[in-house]
């Protein structure tokens, strides 16, 4: 080994032991960079665990599902099957009904997860459904799945460990919307995604894991301060300049790889807990909760290097000369020029991308990805530069404003690194937010319920006069539905007058009492035994009747010849069509069932509108029990628009990931605080020795974390505005919600507020006296 080698390696192994043996100062300055360090590490260990949470979910789903595996003919190994699903309390509760065609001697191999198919009236059911089932809150739950559990899916059958999921066996499902099969599983392929749904995806991982690197380098740099001072001492015996930047990266190099090991070991103990948390229905399991080996290597790589990185780029401003540190003079001013290159290089990567369409190629991934970061990484650089123009003139005011605004005028550095992951994430949130609205407005559809006419309805697959009117029934005693109105909805062969046999035409029927028909149509009156005629419009199949055509309105599609089911359509009176308060069509011919001579529609389905108060959430639940018995009955409250199931899964990752980045940065937020305090414990315990008042000690402290607030909010605002607007043109969608920035603004004021006030315990406590001992 040569001389320089040696002589290197010597000095990290100094830096090194010092960290670990310098006494109570080192050992608090390596335990911080070690927990600042490990938060960032669990986060990146847990975003490289995505793919494999992601893959592992759609795996498990595809062994279960039964599409791909349909045959015509029935057999010992073939069984009917299909979906059904319920909701309760928002959450939707999916499921399959099987029905083995040679009964028990089936020699079908069940679905994942079962042992064996239930049995006429059972069921087996996730974990979290059973437990759902068997406590009072599934009380209402339990009553409209009333079938005998005999079982419990394994995890192989389940997406993730909180899916609400079942399986029913049943001995009577019709063929007709059932679907036969000799097998379970099949190779999904979901398609691609919509481009504007792809660039919205691409900017939340960006977003996500921006303040993570942030994280990492503030934390290598707790306690610089004091470090340097004992570097100043060790020139005393001789170590030049180029030995002490080696001592600080081997000082440096401690608290990363312990960061590493205590960030490898808190990731092991968070899995267990998070897979015990579902967030809208969105779970995984444990073993899910793996990083891509790839991705993991790269973190345990590069947290350290960017650790000894980070001390020695610190370095470069300052001098450790053996009489002291020569830092607290006056900085030179810092350059605008160089901050503004990185903003400069991702507005145009994005602007070179305006042009055209996105694609989602890989280059374009690349290049949006790359000038959304070098955006956010110009308000990092900007940020410092911003701070220190305007803390420069600050001039005056209370003793509390001038202690804050001179500490800053002296070193803005260590405030500025503080709020600078808050700055990040509420400059991505900002653009994202405004992408994701334009996103959610193209991939929305507005339902045109009328939400003062009803405020929920209910649907079934049914005719059966006598199941209506009892659900119906059911549906009025409960407490909170003030009106109930349903009606019927059927399609009947037409038999053109004069002609011998059925034509190929069909009539719309709706079959209701005055009170629902009103709702349907613009009429000045109603009555009983009378028939009217809302016009179709648009592109329809159904034909327009005449006086003296006939309808098969009493009979099914096998059984229309019988004369029994024939009506013949009176004289009728034509009537303005009207949206259903459902936002629905309704059209064609509307009576009262007088008018029908005491037949009734064989086919279709009922649909049933409520005037109710929804607020309790029970009384939702209490209507779709009342419909539970009848064919594919459901119920639901009515909303303005239904968003894509797309949207509504990268919504639902979008508020897990920003749940969990608020949480660390608050976490490193305080944790750099308190460093902070503790590296000015001997000259706060002066200033209250010399007649300072802690009020205005404490003051001071909360000016010099909101004059960097405030600056950098504007600052992300901004930013996050022209990041948006860019965003949003290269989906070509119109820019808007230019108010985006105020939910996360206020977000992330109301985190650095909370840390600002948890602060305050450590802060009274050095303001003690025994705050000036020194050794």
């Amino acid at each position: 080994m040569s001389a320089g080698v040696r002589g290197w390696a010597r000095d990290l192994w100094l830096g090194v032991r010092l960290s670990v043996t310098g006494g109570p100062s080192a050992w608090i300055r390596t335990s911080l960079t070690t927990v600042g360090i490990a938060l960032g590490v669990t986060t990146l260990l847990l975003a490289a665990s995505v793919p494999q949470v992601v893959k592992g979910g759609a795996e498990r789903e595809d062994a279960r599902s039964i599409f791909g595996n349909s045959v015509e003919e029935r057999g010992d190994d073939t069984l009917l099957a299909r979906g059904e699903g319920t909701e309760y309390h928002g959450v939707r509760i999916s499921g399959m009904e099987l029905q083995p065609d040679a009964g028990e001697r089936t020699t079908a191999e069940p679905p994942p997860g079962l042992s064996a198919f239930p049995g006429p009236g059972e069921m087996v059911v996730s974990p979290a459904l059973d437990r759902l089932l068997d406590s009072p809150e599934g009380e209402l739950l339990a009553e409209r799945m009333d079938m005998r559990r005999v079982g419990v899916i394994g995890d192989e059958g389940l997406v993730g460990s909180q899916e609400l999921y079942f399986y029913a066996g049943v001995d009577d499902m019709p063929e007709q919307g059932a679907l036969r099969i000799d097998g379970f599983g099949q190779s999904s392929d979901d398609g691609e995604l919509h481009p504007a749904l792809l660039l919205l995806i691409l900017v939340i991982a960006v977003v996500l894991l921006m303040p993570v690197p942030i994280l990492i380098t503030t934390a290598a740099r707790f306690g610089g301060e004091r470090r340097d001072r004992r570097l100043a001492a060790l020139r005393l015996v001789g170590a030049d300049s180029g030995m002490t930047r080696r001592i600080a990266a081997g000082e440096s190099l401690v608290g990363a790889l312990l960061g590493v090991v205590a960030g490898g070991l808190l990731f092991l103990a968070v899995r267990p807990p998070l897979a015990r948390i579902s967030v809208d229905e969105t779970s995984t399991f444990v073993e899910d909760i793996i990083p891509s080996p790839t991705l993991a290597l790269i973190v345990l790589l590069a947290v350290p290097l960017l650790a000894v990185g980070t001390t020695l780029f610190a370095m470069r401003s300052i001098v450790v000369e053996p009489l002291g540190v020569v830092r607290q003079s006056r900085e030179r001013p810092r350059r605008l020029l160089w901050r503004l290159v990185p903003g400069l290089l991702g507005a145009g990567l994005l602007a070179l991308m305006l042009g055209g369409d996105f694609s989602g190629s890989g280059i374009a991934i690349v290049q949006a990805a790359t000038g959304v970061m070098l955006l956010l990484v110009a308000l990092t650089a900007l940020l410092p530069w911003l701070v220190e123009r305007v803390t420069g003139r600050l001039r005056g005011g209370p003793a509390s404003w001038q202690l804050a605004t001179r500490r800053l005028q002296l070193s803005s550095g260590p405030a500025v690194r503080a709020v600078s992951g808050i700055m990040v994430a509420v400059a991505g949130a900002t653009a994202l937010y405004m992408l994701f609205d334009g996103v959610r407005a193209e991939n929305s559809v507005q339902t045109h319920a009328d939400l003062e006419r009803a405020q929920g309805d209910a649907h079934a697959g049914t005719t059966d006069r006598e199941s209506i009117d009892r659900a119906v029934g059911e549906i009025e005693e409960i407490p909170d539905v003030e009106t109930v109105l349903h009606y019927v909805e059927s399609f009947g062969t037409l038999w053109r007058k004069g002609t011998e046999g059925p034509s190929q035409e069909t009539a719309n029927i709706v079959v209701a009492d005055c009170s629902t028909l009103v709702e349907l149509a613009h009429m000045e009156s109603c009555a009983e035994g009378e028939v009217y005629f809302a016009p179709q419009d648009g592109d329809v199949t159904a034909s327009v009747p005449e006086p003296g055509d006939v309808v098969a309105v009493g009979a099914s599609a096998e059984e229309m010849a019988d004369a029994r089911g024939l009506w013949t359509v009176p004289e009728m009176r034509e009537v303005e069509p009207r949206d259903s308060p459902n936002g629905l069509p309704v059209r064609g011919l509307l009576m009262t069932p007088e008018a029908l001579d005491g037949l009734w529609p064989a086919e279709g389905s009922v649909a049933i509108l409520m005037r109710a108060d929804f607020d309790d959430r029970d009384t939702l639940e209490l209507v779709r029990n009342a419909m539970a018995d009848l064919p594919e009955g459901d119920a639901s409250t009515l909303v303005s628009e239904r968003i894509s199931s797309q949207l509504v899964t990268i919504q639902t990752w979008m508020v897990i990931g920003a749940s969990g980045v608020l949480a660390l940065i608050g976490c490193s937020m305080l944790i750099t605080t308190l460093e902070q305090l503790r590296e000015r414990k001997r000259l706060l315990a002066a200033l209250v020795a010399v007649g300072a008042r802690r009020t205005t000690l404490g003051c001071s402290v909360l000016w010099q974390t909101a004059v960097p607030v405030v600056l950098g909010i504007a600052l992300a605002s901004a930013v996050g505005l022209l990041l948006g607007a860019m965003l949003m043109s290269l989906v070509r969608i119109s820019p808007d919600g230019w108010l985006a920035f105020l939910p996360m603004a206020g977000a992330g004021a109301g985190v650095i507020a909370l840390v600002t006030l948890g602060s305050f315990p450590l802060l009274w406590r050095l303001m003690r006296p025994d705050g000036l001992r020194t050794e």
